[in-house]
């Protein structure tokens, strides 16, 4: 009896030793692959291969397959609950702002000086967020792993434009070549609410201990909004041909475009399709 109950728990033993994840380690006894309670941070390792590419063939033109690496320069994060199960999300925050200056040739326009500023200021953001649920399994360095996220998206199509001129729009300059049709003061592209949810499955490469470059492909479900666009414009009326405006009168027009949607179900690499992965 006490022989029988001896083999079943060993048989118990074995079986549950089975099961779990077998710990990973190099020649060095240092653990590879991620524990319970790891944390992981990555980013788009494109930048870093084409680097290298370029090192060691002394060419500065060499880039992935653009229809393979996703631009989304998004940073990601994990949380391992077990060596087979993780929590993930990323985050995308962008925001930019910039001015051009056109110098303009106002030499044959009486009263203007020879040369004048033109300038465009131009600002933008938006926000990407993701969460999701991974769950993996392999063997040795290799692991492959599949699961399930959601994404909102919000930010502008557009930037937002403004431009200032160095010559006024008057009836002089409209004589000898200026904006007849009036020119552009502002514009506001109008700001995309988006919202998708995806499956996924990718394969990791564990090529140093807790470092390890992942490739990933997907198949989600998307549909986004968006606001109109509103435009800003200046005229000048020198011939009255608007009876509500004054002969001679400077004069601004707002118009706005229509809102949009889309809907799309399609393949994707969306969260950067090649992965530098650091776990702690």
């Amino acid at each position: 009896m006490k022989k029988n109950l001896f083999l079943v728990a060993a048989l118990f033993a074995g079986t549950v030793a089975f099961a779990q994840t077998t710990e990973v380690k190099d020649a060095d006894g240092m653990v590879v692959t991620p524990q319970a309670g790891d944390w992981g941070l990555g980013f788009n390792a494109s930048p870093m291969i084409n680097y290298v590419g370029n090192m060691f063939n002394g060419n500065t033109n060499n880039t992935l397959n653009a229809g393979y690496v996703a631009p989304n320069q998004a940073i990601y994060g994990k949380y391992f609950k077990d060596e087979n199960t993780a929590y993930r999300a990323s985050v995308r925050l962008m925001t930019g702002s910039g001015t051009q200056i056109v110098q303009t040739d106002t030499s044959s326009i009486s009263g203007v000086p020879a040369y004048v500023e033109d300038k465009i200021k131009q600002s933008g953001a938006g926000v990407v967020l993701s969460v999701g649920l991974e769950k993996r399994r392999g063997h040795n360095r290799l692991q492959g792993y599949y699961g399930a996220e959601a994404a909102i998206t919000f930010g502008g199509v557009n930037p937002k434009m403004k431009y200032t001129y160095g010559a006024e729009l008057n009836s002089v300059n409209i004589a000898n070549g200026g904006a007849v049709n009036g020119r552009t003061l502002s514009s506001k592209g109008g700001a995309t609410f988006g919202f998708g949810v995806r499956g996924f499955i990718g394969a990791e490469y564990f090529f140093a201990p807790k470092i390890s470059i992942a490739a990933e492909y997907g198949w989600g479900v998307s549909l986004a909004k968006t606001a109109g666009t509103e435009v800003v414009k200046e005229y000048f009326d020198a011939n009255g041909t608007d009876a509500s405006i004054t002969t001679n009168a400077l004069y601004q027009q707002t118009t706005t475009t229509g809102k949009s949607s889309s809907f799309n179900i399609d393949t994707d690499n969306l969260g950067g399709a090649i992965r530098l992965m650091f776990h702690f």
